[in-house]
């Protein structure tokens, strides 16, 4: 793992506890199929960084993973690999 360096992003001062929230139709390992894409950029997952809602029909599901984001690189690749999921609406 490379040093760790602070961001010259304006918005962001790296590392930081990012949420990431990401919504598709409710279904059966949804939530988990959002955390193994975030695993696959962002380890360890802390106790508490996935919360999940349903929406209030039932039809839809809002996955929230805070992560410890270490630069704008790494939240770029988390989300393009979350939109590239079929089964992923919206990622925020």
């Amino acid at each position: 793992m490379q040093a760790m360096e602070r961001s010259q992003d304006p918005l962001l001062n790296f590392p930081c506890r990012f949420p990431i929230k990401v919504m598709g139709a409710a279904g059966e390992g949804f939530e988990a199929r959002v955390v193994a894409i975030v695993r696959r950029y962002a380890l360890p997952l802390g106790e508490g960084a996935v919360t999940q809602r349903l929406s209030r029909g039932g039809r839809y599901i809002a996955v929230t993973v805070t992560v410890e984001a270490e630069s704008r690189e790494q939240l770029d690749a988390i989300y393009r690999a979350l939109t590239a999921d079929e089964r992923v609406l919206v990622a925020l």
